[in-house]
């Protein structure tokens, strides 16, 4: 027989269940059951019409024989290498500049972050205004200043991805300016005292007290934005659709063309769990490499 302290406890421990039920069956239904799905249909070739056909491994055997999937993975691999380094180095600098006692400091907080909570279709469009040829702004602005022909930006198969790439650098910086002012600020200043002591200048304090103790928040951001670079979609989605020809298809567009224009879902969930192996490999690197330069004392 369960005495009354007993009787409390578990009441307690069954209110918390039943206000986390809801969530479980959210998590359950949409999540768990989609992703075990999609790992079953990996392996078909439904349509999402016919019969289910299980194929083995015939989709992803066929991936390394597709040039369009191949093109794809490669402009991801462009847009992480060339937007993940620049993204956290600005953001590192914008931190650092705004996280002095300034007249106005809030102000220009606000303007960096600013773009981050901006709907990403809205800013996309924006974008599409600035990079028109003929009418943008950019494009004026470079003539004012002599250059007769300047890049056609979206519609130039040779511009089309370092335009989405700035485009995103500019979308995220405030992010991650954010979480970098959360590291500044939880750094002691007794460090930097003791550096100025012994005759440490601005630059070997940055070098040699502020990269080390925010180690731990630059090992978060790097994975956040590989993740989030390989994810990539919105934006490529209302910029470029992928052209001028496959000069800006991603692995997330391209996954999503297959399965929802060309209605290859068993082929299409392929191509999500190899984007998924190759997040989860650069991911176990980090992990594991994090002992050689993250700084958690």
């Amino acid at each position: 027989m369960l005495r009354p302290h007993n009787k409390a406890v578990t009441s307690s421990r069954m209110t918390g269940y039943l206000f986390l039920l809801p969530n479980i069956i959210g998590f359950l239904v949409f999540i768990c059951f989609p992703v075990f799905a999609s790992f079953l249909m990996s392996f078909t070739d439904w349509n999402g019409f016919g019969q289910v056909n299980f194929t083995g491994f015939d989709n992803y055997t066929r991936l390394w024989g597709d040039e369009t999937f191949r093109i794809s993975l490669l402009n991801s691999l462009i847009m992480t290498v060339v937007s993940v380094p620049a993204t956290l180095l600005l953001a590192v600098l914008a931190a650092v500049a705004l996280n002095k006692g300034i007249r106005g400091i809030k102000l220009f907080r606000t303007a960096i972050f600013l773009p981050h909570i901006t709907a990403t279709i809205a800013v996309a469009v924006v974008w599409q205004l600035l990079y028109n040829p003929t009418m943008g702004p950019i494009n004026g602005l470079l003539r004012t200043i002599g250059v007769d022909n300047p890049p056609a930006w979206l519609a130039s198969g040779d511009w089309a991805l370092l335009s989405v790439i700035i485009v995103s650098i500019w979308h995220s910086i405030g992010y991650y300016m954010v979480l970098y002012l959360a590291g500044l600020q939880g750094i002691p200043r007794d460090l930097y005292e003791a550096a100025e002591i012994d005759g440490a200048g601005k630059a070997s304090q940055f070098r040699n007290v502020t990269l080390p103790m925010l180690s731990p928040v630059i090992f978060f951001t790097v994975i956040i934005g590989i993740i989030n670079s390989f994810k990539v979609f919105d934006l490529v989605y209302v910029l470029t659709k992928g052209g001028p020809g496959r000069s800006t298809h991603m692995l997330v567009y391209d996954i999503y063309y297959t399965a929802f224009q060309r209605y290859e879902y068993g082929y299409a969930s392929a191509m999500a769990y190899v984007l998924f192996a190759i997040i989860a490999v650069i991911t176990f690197i980090q992990f594991k490499g994090q002992s050689r330069w993250v700084n958690y004392s």
